[in-house]
């Protein structure tokens, strides 16, 4: 769990660092007048890195994934008695204000 920690950790800085390269890229372009056309290739390069790292540690950290059994008690599905119903939905409020009586009434 360290080592997946670690990487994650690592692919975080990386994307960082891409960030900021391509902040420091864009303001050199700025100061040369050119125009942004896309980052450079290493930062490319970089994104991907740090994205595969952060997925995979993503990935493996939270630990082993369980089965999902069928019959368990945290499976089962909660019946209401009686279905919600907001019939208050669309409905358009009346000048004399007894929309919103109703409202507070119930």
């Amino acid at each position: 769990m360290g080592l997946g920690f670690a990487i994650g950790f690592i692919g975080v800085l990386i994307l960082f660092h891409a960030a900021y390269s391509t902040i420091q890229y864009r303001t050199l372009l700025k100061i040369t007048e050119e125009e942004f056309s896309g980052s450079p290739l290493n930062v490319v390069i970089e994104l991907s890195l740090g994205l595969l790292l952060c997925t995979w540690a993503a990935l493996t950290v939270p630990g082993k994934f369980l089965c999902i059994l069928p019959h368990s008690e945290e499976n089962r599905i909660l019946l209401l008695s009686e279905p919600f119903i907001y019939d208050e939905v669309g409905r358009q409020p009346q000048a004399d204000h007894t929309y919103v009586n109703d409202l507070l009434k119930s």
